[in-house]
């Protein structure tokens, strides 16, 4: 089959339960941050949460999500094992339509989650265990690409064998008539893995998007211009997205902008992943940088205005509204 999307993210269940602040102090946890945690304390966690709601989650797998609901052909390429959540995250992408071509698979590590524990106030305390799905390599990679496009997550780059599987990739994606994409992902990603990630940008990815403090870190410049400039002459599309501010797409010289209007956000949860959802679908049917730009906004402010890392509205309705499709 010919996807127009194919992602290589780390494959994680979010795992959700209200909490007390009590409870957060008595287990431990600092509120309203991500913490990444050992499989010991993952499963204590796990076991001492309270009608718990799970979702399949991971920021590639949030941006297929988005992808797919606007009626693109998506697939996901992530690792889990063959227990409950494993099974449970492969048929939840598939139920939504998202193929899931890399089945649970028989390894020591369990399937990667997030436990996120909700305070009364609505701030959410992250717990995430990496597990199966940060040991993806160019091996669990299956021979599934076309002339679309691959998206690509930097939380991978942790480990080597991610490094490769995302080059091996890219050349069976360039070989095969489709682009690479990469998201930085996170500040620290891009100070851990500086030089590969911009080796990566020049000589594997057609497309990069980050945030303005991702390409910031990544340049080691505080001149957002100069930052977006270097990558703009070594990729052909390069986006930044900047909080509140317009968000800025270059090309070679030219700059587009795609203005936002600023809301109080219910949720900032997934914002990133829900522009690249618009942007990428976007780009994907043809539509112009600053069209494709202003998909991306929309959809960023449709998920913010809710609890949850994906879409509840019909995106694609939206623009039509809106006048970009």
């Amino acid at each position: 089959m010919n996807y127009d999307v194919i992602g290589i993210g780390n494959a994680i269940v979010d795992v959700i339960s209200p909490s007390s602040d009590t409870f957060l102090d008595q287990m431990g946890i600092e509120k309203g941050i991500m913490q990444l945690i050992e499989r010991d304390r993952a499963e204590l966690l796990y076991a001492s949460m309270d009608s718990r709601v799970e979702a399949p989650g991971g920021s590639v797998g949030n941006t297929l999500a988005g992808i797919g609901e606007l009626g693109l052909q998506t697939a996901f390429i992530g690792k889990v094992k063959d227990d409950a959540l494993g099974k449970f995250y492969a048929d939840a992408l598939v139920d939504a339509g998202t193929a899931f071509p890399l089945p649970p698979q028989d390894v020591d590590l369990p399937t990667s989650r997030s436990m996120i524990f909700v305070s009364p106030d609505g701030e959410r305390s992250m717990n995430t265990y990496l597990g199966a799905g940060a040991d993806i390599s160019s091996a669990d990679v299956p021979d599934v690409f076309g002339a679309g496009l691959l998206f690509l997550e930097g939380y991978l780059f942790d480990k080597d064998e991610g490094k490769t599987a995302f080059s091996e990739a890219a050349a069976k994606m360039k070989a095969a008539g489709g682009r690479s994409v990469i998201t930085i992902s996170d500040p620290f990603c891009a100070e851990r893995h500086r030089d590969d990630f911009k080796r990566l940008i020049a000589e594997d990815m057609d497309i990069a998007i980050g945030n303005a403090q991702e390409w910031l870190t990544l340049y080691e410049t505080d001149d957002l211009d100069d930052a977006i400039r270097q990558a703009a002459e070594v990729c052909d599309v390069v986006a930044c997205t900047r909080s509140g501010d317009a968000v800025w797409v270059q090309q070679g010289e030219t700059r587009y902008t795609a203005e936002v209007t600023p809301v109080t956000p219910v949720d900032a949860t997934g914002a990133g992943d829900q522009f690249a959802a618009g942007f990428l679908y976007g780009i994907s049917t043809g539509a112009a940088l600053d069209v494709a730009a202003q998909m991306g906004v929309m959809c960023a402010a449709e998920v913010i205005g809710h609890i949850g890392p994906r879409p509840e509205t019909n995106m694609l309705e939206a623009f039509k509204t809106a006048g970009l499709v």
